[in-house]
């Protein structure tokens, strides 16, 4: 198969960024590259650097066009558990809860990277910046916020604990999702 088959297959089912590394240096090969979903051309001969380069950039709007649909979205789905970011309200089958605002960042952050193990170090940094390093509030944190938001804390639903590591927010159900609107 073709590159540009290859890309115009990829690009049926995956935003994926595609960087072509070719000897073609004809600009209708780029063309119809870049018209078929590449993101970027490179031909041969080429630098290391230059690559890195550019696999940085395309891994940069990634990274904005993750935020910027998280930011976007105002309302995060997972099972029983709803978060309106707008309203600053998190709901458990449909019944507000009381949130302290530690409380609420653990959970936003555990949200938005949802599936993701979160390091101890990278939720103290994202909750508390430079200021502690104080493994142990953070643990007395995750306990009264499973005691919120999970039916039975001794067997968490939503925060799964990773020893020695960090947190993670599981999918239940599959209804992991975020929305613009209910």
């Amino acid at each position: 198969m073709d590159g540009v088959d290859i890309i115009r297959k990829v690009r049926t089912w995956s935003n994926t960024p595609i960087i072509v590394v070719s000897a073609r240096s004809e600009d209708k090969d780029k063309i119809e590259a870049l018209d078929a979903g590449a993101d970027d051309y490179l031909t041969k001969p080429f630098s290391v650097d230059e690559l890195l380069a550019r696999l940085r950039v395309s891994l940069r709007r990634v990274r904005y066009d993750s935020e910027k649909l998280l930011k976007d979205s105002t309302v995060f789905i997972n099972g029983d558990l709803k978060i309106d970011y707008a309203a600053g309200s998190v709901f458990m089958e449909d019944k507000e809860i009381h949130l302290t605002p530690i409380e609420y960042k653990l959970l936003c952050l555990l949200a938005k990277n949802a599936g993701k193990v979160l390091t101890h170090n990278f939720i103290l940094h994202e909750i508390w910046g430079d200021y502690t390093n104080d493994v142990s509030a953070l643990r007395v944190f995750m306990a009264t916020l499973r005691k919120k938001i999970e039916k039975n804390p001794s067997q968490p639903e939503y925060i799964q604990t990773h020893i020695g590591i960090g947190y993670r927010m599981l999918q239940v159900s599959g209804k992991n999702k975020t929305d613009e609107q209910e």
